[in-house]
């Protein structure tokens, strides 16, 4: 059905309408910017929580990342910051796809209703004018014919009256055929506007007005699709970002399904353990005898005296099992820690070092070739001005170095003093002796020894002995283990080059020069120690980082025999 036809007569509803039609566009462009302002916000409080319980550089957090149940919650953190850029995208869609458009198109459609409605007007204006020329010659030939009739009867009545002069007569006589005449002209003159004024109302209420409701109908239904098309937008702008959304909710089932349970029970064993054995049986003390307690080997600590001791002292053994209240940082070796954890924190310490002695090598190197620039292109710089940084570096080198050489002796200890899986495990490349040293006591003390030479008792009673300082062989020799010296003669898999100096005064170990060249026998099991050859006399081991080891290619490694 056309506009134009049936609703030639309602031009002031229409104008109503295509108003109402207006309003509705911008009613729905300021829903649809609201909803993007939610998504936008909804996105900003999804990022914030994901931000908020991420785990902080340096604290407590980073460590329970080792249990998988922690990981998984860190996977969902991830998952749902991903799953907050998808609403950021939703919002981004809404604003550019239908935001920007429906408020251009706004401005487009005000603009041609304006101008159809204008169109409209001028035509009506234009009937409007016409038909009050219209009633004009109607009137006036209203008027003429009356004023014909007038003068006819004035002319009728001066011509009966004998009365009246013949001048008279036929001055009337003449004044009314003038009368007629003009009545007749304006008769014509309104015929023909009448007949021009219905050509101009037939082709206004047929045509020109048909034409303008034509085009406000067309533009009304292009508003409405228009609307139809943002909605069916609305709509496909969250099913686009569906599949993402998806995978980040199936990100976040496989984070869930990756927790074992079995895995980071075995993580609290690791994190947690002391490395202790548990104390031995509590001997019988008969008050009514003389006390003489004899220290065992799985006890948690050793006697120091041959004196009896309180028994307000033998508390002391369950130490591992009392809440420590020392909440410092400890000392720099680790040595308030058990010593399984002792030898973690040893180890990642020796790491980290490593890996800072590598950055100012590489800086080193660094200098060193810009230096050689300088020296053979004088003109883009002065070499003597590296050479301040380049003694700089060597100084941080060797203090890491040194710093390195201490933790290593640290960790040699604590890996001496650890209970042996089995017999014929190697700890550290450094073996035990037993101290045959008559004490007052007569109590036999385990002492181990460690790369800086000393012998090391508990935490709390640490004492330090020379290796050699016994003038009495027979009292006291650090011997090898028979089994070291009647093994198999070992094949070599490799070479090694001395990078720095090594005194090897602990029993197992074998002392090298800088630079020298000596054969591997055995590689390093992760305990930061090679086996090497100088001759078939003398082997022994030495700390890994302090050779460059180069391997055979086929080399398998050589198994310990102890």
């Amino acid at each position: 059905m056309s506009w134009g036809s049936e609703l030639w007569d309602q031009f002031e509803n229409l104008e109503k309408h295509t108003q109402w039609g207006i309003e509705f566009v911008e009613k729905y462009t300021k829903f649809v910017k609201e909803r993007s302002e939610i998504e936008t916000n909804y996105a900003k409080q999804i990022r914030n929580l994901s931000k908020k319980y991420q785990p902080k550089k340096n604290s407590r957090e980073e460590e329970e990342n080792k249990y998988t149940f922690c990981r998984a919650f860190l996977m969902t953190l991830n998952e749902l910051n991903d799953y907050a850029g998808q609403h950021e995208v939703i919002a981004e869609n809404l604003s550019s796809q239908i935001i920007t458009e429906l408020s251009r198109y706004l401005q487009e459609l005000k603009s041609e209703r304006k101008s159809h409605f204008h169109d409209g007007r001028k035509a009506q204006q234009h009937i409007e004018s016409s038909w009050k020329q219209l009633e004009s010659c109607k009137r006036k030939f209203e008027r003429e014919c009356k004023e014909a009739d007038r003068a006819q009867q004035y002319f009728e009545k001066m011509d009966a009256d004998i009365n009246v002069t013949k001048a008279d007569v036929e001055k009337a006589r003449q004044q009314a055929q003038m009368r007629h005449q003009m009545a007749a002209d304006s008769k014509s003159d309104y015929s023909s506007y009448l007949q021009k004024f219905n050509q101009e109302q037939n082709e206004h209420y047929y045509t020109v007005i048909p034409n303008i409701f034509q085009k406000l109908q067309d533009m009304e239904e292009k508003r409405i699709e228009r609307i139809g098309v943002c909605m069916k937008t609305f709509a496909d702008v969250d099913r686009q970002v569906l599949p993402i959304v998806g995978k980040c909710l199936d990100g976040m089932t496989k984070a869930a399904e990756s927790i074992e349970p079995k895995t980071d029970s075995k993580q609290v064993v690791e994190s947690f353990k002391s490395g202790f054995e548990p104390p031995g049986d509590v001997e019988f003390e008969d008050y009514g005898q003389a006390m003489k307690r004899t220290a065992s080997d799985t006890s948690l600590t050793n006697s120091r005296e041959g004196k009896e001791k309180p028994i307000v002292k033998t508390k002391g053994k369950l130490w591992p099992f009392i809440k420590n209240k020392n909440k410092g940082s400890g000392p720099e070796d680790f040595s308030h820690l058990p010593p399984e954890q002792r030898r973690k924190k040893l180890q990642g310490k020796i790491d980290e070092l490593n890996k800072d002695i590598q950055k100012e090598m590489d800086q080193r190197d660094a200098l060193t070739k810009m230096k050689d620039v300088y020296v053979k292109n004088p003109q883009m710089g002065d070499p003597a001005s590296v050479d301040p940084r380049l003694s700089e570096i060597e100084q941080n080198i060797e203090k890491l170095q040194f710093d390195v050489q201490k933790f290593e002796g640290w960790l040699a200890e604590v890996e001496e003093r650890m209970p042996s899986k089995s017999d014929t495990h190697r700890r550290s490349g450094v073996y035990e002796t037993q101290n045959n040293t008559t004490v007052s006591n007569n109590c036999a003390q385990d002492r181990e020894s460690s790369p800086d030479g000393s012998y090391t008792e508990e935490q709390n009673s640490e004492t330090h002995v020379k290796a050699n300082s016994n003038p009495n062989p027979t009292s006291s020799t650090p011997e090898f283990d028979d089994d070291f010296d009647d093994e198999e003669t070992l094949p070599t898999i490799g070479t090694c080059k001395a990078l720095y100096p090594f005194d090897g005064h602990n029993e197992g170990t074998i002392s090298v020069a800088e630079g020298e060249l000596l054969y591997v026998i055995e590689e390093d099991k992760g305990d930061g120690w090679t086996r090497v050859r100088r001759n078939e006399d003398e082997e022994g081991y030495v700390p890994t980082s302090y050779i460059e080891v180069f391997l055979e290619t086929n080399a398998k490694g050589a198994m310990t025999y102890i």
